[in-house]
C-alpha cells in the first residue's frame, strides 16, 4: 500500500511511514494549534516529492498563504509558476457561488492538474454555509466523493467543538474521513504552562500509534516529539 509522507517530523513515525494514498484526513484543533501550518507542510512535502498539489482556502488569501509558507522556508512561488501547485481561494465568493464552484469546478481542476494531494483549510466554513444538518451532511459527503473519485489524498482542517476538543464543530467530518488527527493545548500543573499535543485518533488500513505526543511549531514548521510522553 502506497503511503504519502506528511512532511511533519515525528508524525510520519507515529503513522508507520505516512498517510495511505487516497485517504481523507481531518485535522481538528482550536485556534492557534497549527492547523493551517499542518496543511501547508503536507502540501509542501508533496511538492518536494514532485507531486501535483492543490490548496483550497476558504479563509486566507493566496498572498497571505504564500507569506505564511515563506516564514517556514517554504517557497511556493516556483511551484505555482510551474503549475505544480494550484491555489484556489473561495473566501471572496458568495455562498451559492462557493457551493457551485466546489461541486462543479473542482472536479475539472483535479482532472486538469492531475492532483495527487489536496488541502482544504478550513472545511468548517464550507459546513457553515448550509442551513440544516441534513443539507450540511449531504453536501459534505458529496464533496468527499468528488475527492475520493479523483483518487486524491487530502487533509481537511476543522475547528473543534466548543464543548470538547475531541470533535469537530458539527461532528460530521469524522465520519467521512479515513483518518482523524487532533491538535490541542494542554495546561500543565505549573501556572501558565501550556503544551501542544497531537493524537492520531483514527487512521484506517494501517497500524498507528495511539499515544498522545507533544509537538512544537518551529521556524521549520511542526515538529512532533514522538519519543516523548505527555503527563496529563
Amino acid at each position: 500500500m502506497e503511503v504519502l509522507k506528511t512532511g511533519i517530523c515525528g508524525l510520519d513515525e507515529m503513522l508507520g511511514g505516512g498517510v495511505p494514498a487516497g485517504h481523507i484526513v481531518a485535522i481538528l484543533g482550536s485556534p492557534g494549534t497549527g492547523k493551517s501550518t499542518f496543511a501547508l507542510q503536507f502540501i509542501f512535502a508533496g511538492l518536494q516529492n514532485n507531486e501535483n498539489c492543490a490548496y483550497l482556502s476558504l479563509e486566507e488569501s493566496e498572498k497571505n498563504l504564500i507569506k505564511t509558507a515563506s516564514i517556514y522556508g517554504w517557497d511556493l512561488m516556483p511551484y505555482i509558476a510551474n503549475k505544480k501547485l494550484a491555489m484556489v481561494n473561495l473566501s471572496t465568493l458568495n455562498l451559492k457561488a462557493m457551493i457551485d464552484r466546489v461541486e462543479t469546478d473542482l472536479p475539472k481542476l483535479f482532472k486538469a492538474f492531475i492532483i495527487k494531494r489536496l488541502a482544504i483549510d478550513p472545511v468548517t466554513l464550507y459546513e457553515m454555509i448550509h442551513d440544516s444538518e441534513s443539507e450540511r451532511r449531504d453536501h459534505l459527503f458529496n464533496f468527499a466523493k468528488i475527492i475520493k473519485d479523483a483518487g486524491i489524498t487530502a487533509v481537511m482542517t476543522s475547528e473543534t467543538s466548543k464543548e470538547t476538543p475531541y470533535y469537530s464543530r458539527y461532528g460530521l467530518i469524522e465520519y467521512i474521513a479515513d483518518g482523524v488527527v487532533i491538535l490541542r493545548q494542554v495546561r500543565q500543573t505549573d501556572p501558565g504552562a501550556v503544551t501542544t499535543v497531537i493524537e492520531v485518533s483514527k487512521m484506517r488500513h494501517i497500524e498507528h500509534s495511539r499515544e498522545i505526543k507533544p509537538y512544537n511549531i518551529t521556524k521549520n514548521g511542526i515538529v512532533v516529539h514522538s519519543g516523548s510522553g505527555v503527563f496529563l
